[in-house]
């Protein structure tokens, strides 16, 4: 439980980084180099590759064949029993992995071999000072963390379209805490540069513009409500066709 908690909130640590959060603007390398930090605990590489993708994410959300945050329409058309949205829930770090292969394959880029380079060679370190146990329980608490578990819940709470007409919800729960307050989703895709610690503060300078939308109090209940609902699953998803923007921006 302490793995996966660590390690699921590692990667909302590197989600805050991405948008430059940590350095700031000004020192884009800086930050992708201190991602890759972040990184370590998880024992497999990540931070680049997520940056990566999750540009398009904000640029593009919800556009068919860019946004890979969205399910493809074989997890839509498989996963729609209780049965298997569950399995579909405790195996989110592989779809999130394979997805965007599969998706909008792109380019390796240097700093995903950086990246994947830098984590073999503390991994392979970790192996030859203590064995394989420690990289198993960093391996596990990933997949754990990251698969059936609370916190996991932000990745349904965000975009799934609990109600017709509304494609972002926020969290205001207690789990913000130890997530850099990636449940404040509205504000965060209002201002994305803004880092977590900050997004609070959006709220509380502009009440009119948060507090009367559409919220979740618990990311527990969004589980049990995606897995039990009939109206709820993969395909729950607001979908757009978009036009290329210039890579330049």
């Amino acid at each position: 439980a302490f793995g996966g908690c660590v390690n699921h909130s590692l990667t909302l640590a590197i989600h805050d980084i991405s948008h430059n959060a940590a350095f700031g603007t000004g020192r884009t390398a800086h930050n992708r180099w201190f991602a890759i930090f972040a990184n370590l605990p998880m024992g497999v590489p990540y931070s680049a590759s997520f940056k990566k993708y999750h540009v398009d994410h904000h640029r593009y959300l919800g556009g068919d064949g860019l946004d890979v945050d969205v399910p493809s329409r074989f997890e839509g058309w498989l996963f729609c029993t209780p049965a298997r949205k569950l399995l579909w829930l405790a195996l989110q770090p592989f779809f999130y992995s394979l997805r965007p292969l599969c998706v909008h394959p792109k380019a390796i880029t240097r700093m995903e071999v950086l990246n994947a380079l830098v984590q073999l060679a503390v991994d392979a370190t970790i192996f030859g000072l203590w064995g394989l146990k420690p990289i198993a329980y960093l391996l596990a608490s990933s997949l754990l963390g990251l698969g059936l578990h609370p916190i996991s819940g932000h990745f349904v709470a965000e975009h799934y379209m609990f109600l017709k007409g509304h494609e972002t919800y926020s969290y205001y729960g207690p789990l913000n805490w130890i997530t850099f307050n990636v449940g404040y989703h509205v504000e965060h895709h209002d201002f994305p540069s803004i880092p977590g610690c900050n997004l609070p503060l959006v709220r509380k300078i502009a009440p009119e513009y948060y507090d009367h939308l559409p919220q979740h109090h618990s990311w527990v209940k969004v589980l049990w409500d995606f897995v039990f609902e009939d109206s709820l699953g993969p395909y729950t998803r607001v979908k757009r066709v978009y036009k290329l923007a210039d890579d330049s921006l």
